[in-house]
């Protein structure tokens, strides 16, 4: 890993974000905290590159990190920000849920799940709630339908690599009983065989919420971070659009979530 980008828009929201960011990446040598913002007006340019320079400030004061800071003048948020991604070769981006207000609220957190839903590069979305906890416990749902394909490993490998915590696979299904199905069976052992460096632990959980049995896991299991596989039309593709769900997990949940996609 060697670039994570932090969009700020100076909300608390957003500062939570570029100070979780700072606090994962102390320590990790080579990394660079981008900090962006965007802006859509020429009279803006100014304050915004003053602005971007006191974040930086405050984050320098407290973390020995590299930092580096881009404000970014455009038209189109989303667009401009794979840009970004794209030109700087970021390997994560991190995004904060909720703006200042409740305009801030709809805009922010829109902002954040439409860029989830891309494929430029993963997303960290760090609830309102959250604060930094050293990563010992990941959790990582998957629907266990054909994972070998379907799961990106190379992604959830690199950040376990980087941050080595206890993983934890989870499977949320109504049909579960006492055993699992020889399906089932045959998507652990390749869950089992892609993972191997990281000695994965797995749960099969007999639930008809999805939201209600993760949430519940991650507090009984401590757990510090949900990495979650972004599929279209999958069972878990519930928990990134933007209906009722993703605003229970995302807007509600204390845990970070990251997004990585098939």
């Amino acid at each position: 890993m060697k670039t994570v980008i932090v969009p700020v828009d100076f909300s608390d929201v957003s500062f939570n974000a570029a100070v979780y960011a700072a606090r994962l990446i102390t320590g990790h040598h080579g990394v660079t905290l981008l900090l962006y913002h965007h802006y859509s007006k020429d009279s803006e340019m100014q304050s915004a590159e003053q602005s971007l320079t006191g974040v930086k400030q405050q984050l320098n004061d407290k973390y020995l990190v590299n930092i580096e800071t881009l404000a970014h003048h455009g038209k189109d948020f989303i667009e401009d920000l794979e840009k970004a991604v794209r030109h700087r070769s970021a390997d994560l981006v991190i995004m904060g849920i909720t703006g200042r207000s409740p305009l801030g609220q709809m805009l922010i957190g829109s902002n954040t799940l439409k860029f989830a839903e891309q494929r430029a590069c993963p997303v960290l979305i760090i609830p309102e709630k959250a604060t930094f906890r050293e990563l010992k416990n990941v959790m990582l749902a998957s629907d266990f339908k054909n994972v070998y394909h379907s799961t990106p490993s190379s992604p959830i490998k690199t950040f376990l690599q980087t941050f080595r915590p206890k993983l934890h696979v989870v499977n949320v299904d109504p049909e579960h009983y006492i055993a699992i199905s020889e399906s089932y069976t045959k998507e652990k052992v390749d869950f089992e065989k892609m993972f191997s460096d990281f000695n994965p632990e797995f749960y099969f959980m007999r639930l008809f919420d999805i939201e209600e049995a993760l949430n519940m896991f991650a507090k009984e299991k401590n757990i510090d971070l949900i990495i979650a596989v972004h599929r279209q039309h999958s069972f878990f593709d519930r928990l990134f659009n933007r209906s009722g769900t993703t605003k229970k997990l995302s807007y509600q949940s204390e845990v970070p979530v990251l997004v990585v996609h098939e």
